[in-house]
């Protein structure tokens, strides 16, 4: 069943489970359920202009190549706007019940996520299904097909997927610096933020 509107415990909406496929006994009662989430990944750039350039000569421009114009995939919005708003309050309803999960989400999406830690399948609460294009040489096109699926906890994946990997602090030290000194008017002579931490 499409777009099931879920609420928290006091009425509150944590938003449409995109699907729910339910079970059900020989009177039609509900015996069980599970969830499936489908997550596409926001665009940055115009896509309007690109495609009405292809459209506009469609025979001349069908091997046109996308990567040339300003459009691309943003997945760290696509994760931290929809992916982890999703997981924490629907996923975290739906672990409460018990219950499995699906995700349905791109390959070169999965990829950008730091990797969660996998069970099997048995031990599962969330299914990863990882989808890819693939072409077929036959028909000349570009079909939307499962490529593997990655089984994992809830808590685990959440916690590898929101807790990002530090870097150097000596990084982040050095823009610091640098934005100091574009705010002063002469580079200071004391020493820097990196030479006190360094030393």
């Amino acid at each position: 069943m499409p777009e099931v509107r879920l609420t928290d415990k006091n009425g509150r909406s944590a938003g449409n489970i995109d699907v729910v496929i339910a079970s059900y006994d020989e009177k039609g009662q509900v015996n069980d359920f599970g969830s499936l989430e489908v997550q596409a990944v926001y665009i940055s750039g115009n896509v309007r202009r690109p495609f009405e350039h292809y459209i506009a000569d469609m025979e001349r421009r069908k091997n046109m190549v996308w990567s040339d114009t300003n459009v691309r995939p943003d997945y760290l919005s696509s994760s931290r706007k929809r992916l982890l708003p999703q997981m924490v309050y629907k996923g975290g309803i739906l672990k409460a019940w018990g219950k499995k999960q699906a995700i349905a989400i791109h390959k070169n999406f999965f990829a950008t996520l730091p990797a969660p830690p996998t069970v099997s399948r048995e031990e599962a609460e969330v299914a990863w299904m990882i989808y890819d294009l693939k072409k077929d040489e036959d028909t000349n096109r570009y079909n939307l097909v499962l490529d593997e699926i990655v089984y994992t906890e809830f808590e685990p994946a959440l916690v590898k997927i929101t807790s990002p990997e530090a870097g150097p602090i000596e990084d982040f030290v050095e823009v610091l610096q640098g934005k100091l000194n574009e705010e002063l008017d002469n580079p200071p002579d004391a020493p820097t933020m990196g030479d006190i931490i360094s030393s």
